[in-house]
């Protein structure tokens, strides 16, 4: 299928499948350019925001990610939110839990910031949670958030990317259709949430009435020598395999599976941060015919999601990824809410004007916070594929609202 015949077969797939959306998501359907901003009022005394973002380490690709589409929207909208001008203040997050803490005190205690955002490791988002609560400073989360986060009292922590158990299972009843036998589940531990991912696709794929070849194999986070576990997927004749990996050891997975010389006829699924991002670049045509459940794909045919993936090809020099989108994302809800609050802006108001925000017109699609301060939203079914001269992971069905 061409490229433009495909755009047209996904606008009438989204119009085919609009009844069955809930109310907030049909809004977007007819909602406006986002060139468009709803923060015309007048400019107000400067804020700070912080950024708390990786700058070394093993998760700094996740970092640049969620730095540059925070960027984006501040250049699109001449570095204002809301009206005001922004000093945006970076804290390195590093690549522990407690390195993170660190960061966000610093941003709290010293820059006296208004708000937050960033945070690539789940853990630290876990780590420092209590601290934002104490602080009453609102946080933006915007990458993975823990399941653990979903069961605290919170009303400062909010997260506009996804629960870490929700790929899992928005990909674990289509994997059952598909997989064409017994599945293996391959996946590491830790950092924040990774156990999720596994618990819940194994939970919703038998429940679906899917197979599962022993255990699920798991490798400690990191990892990249995956020998051992191939090799008894490989001894156990499955027919698909479920992978959840991100960062450098996806890479590695990704590239060993495909050396491994498996039948032509296993399938390899896996959770969206598998070939997401800079993995995919770095796994090349190892990747090609992954199927993956996330939230975002750059191909996604909504006017939002046309102006983001045309002003960041240009100024990064590469598609977005979900990091991207959901840090964009980010910098548009305090864009709004800053632009509500702003007669009477301080932390807790700006907290507050984030409740009422509704919704979000995204490149994702349109979205809002659930009563647990994480996205409602859509999940897609996506493939590695050639898209035009680039490999890409290509939408080719929608999965499910969650949130």
């Amino acid at each position: 299928m061409s490229h433009l015949n495909r755009r047209q077969a996904l606008r009438l797939f989204a119009a085919a499948g609009a009844a069955g959306l809930t109310a907030p998501i049909l809004s977007a359907c007819s909602s406006s350019d986002s060139s468009t901003d709803s923060t015309a009022v007048p400019s107000g005394p400067p804020i700070k925001i912080g950024m708390i973002v990786p700058q070394t380490g093993q998760f700094k690709d996740f970092g640049n990610e969620l730095d540059n589409g925070f960027s984006l929207y501040l250049q699109q909208h001449g570095t204002k939110l809301g009206g005001r001008p922004v000093t945006l203040v970076k804290a390195d997050e590093g690549e522990t839990a407690d390195s993170g803490k660190a960061a966000a005190a610093k941003l709290i205690n010293d820059e006296k910031v208004l708000a937050l955002t960033g945070v690539a490791n789940p853990a630290a988002m876990l780590a420092m949670a209590g601290d934002i609560e104490n602080a009453k400073i609102p946080l933006i989360g915007s990458n993975a958030s823990p399941k653990a986060l979903q069961t605290m009292s919170l009303k400062y922590n909010w997260r506009t990317s996804f629960v870490s158990d929700e790929p899992g299972f928005a990909i674990a009843r289509w994997a059952a259709q598909n997989a064409g036998g017994q599945l293996a589940v391959c996946g590491q531990t830790g950092p924040g949430g990774d156990d999720d991912d596994v618990a819940s696709f194994v939970e919703q794929y038998k429940s679906a009435g899917g197979n599962i070849a022993g255990q699920a194999r798991t490798v400690g986070y990191g990892s990249k020598d995956f020998g051992n576990m191939l090799n008894a997927v490989k001894s156990a004749n499955v027919q698909a395999v479920y992978a959840l990996f991100n960062g450098a050891s996806a890479v590695e997975f990704v590239k060993q599976f495909r050396n491994m010389h498996f039948p032509a006829n296993v399938k390899l699924f896996g959770s969206g941060p598998l070939t997401e991002g800079s993995v995919l670049k770095q796994q090349g045509d190892s990747a090609k015919d992954i199927v993956t459940a996330l939230n975002y794909s750059p191909d996604l045919d909504n006017v939002a999601n046309r102006r983001f993936v045309a002003d960041y090809q240009k100024a990064f020099g590469t598609v977005p990824s979900t990091y991207a989108m959901a840090s964009y994302d980010a910098a548009a809800v305090l864009d709004k809410a800053i632009a509500d609050a702003t007669r009477s802006l301080d932390s807790v108001n700006l907290n507050a004007a984030i409740g009422r925000l509704g919704q979000i017109d995204s490149p994702r699609g349109g979205w809002q916070f659930s009563q647990t301060r994480t996205p409602l939203q859509r999940w897609y079914l996506r493939q590695v594929r050639n898209d035009g001269a680039v490999l890409s992971n290509v939408l080719t069905a929608e999965l499910a609202t969650r949130g």
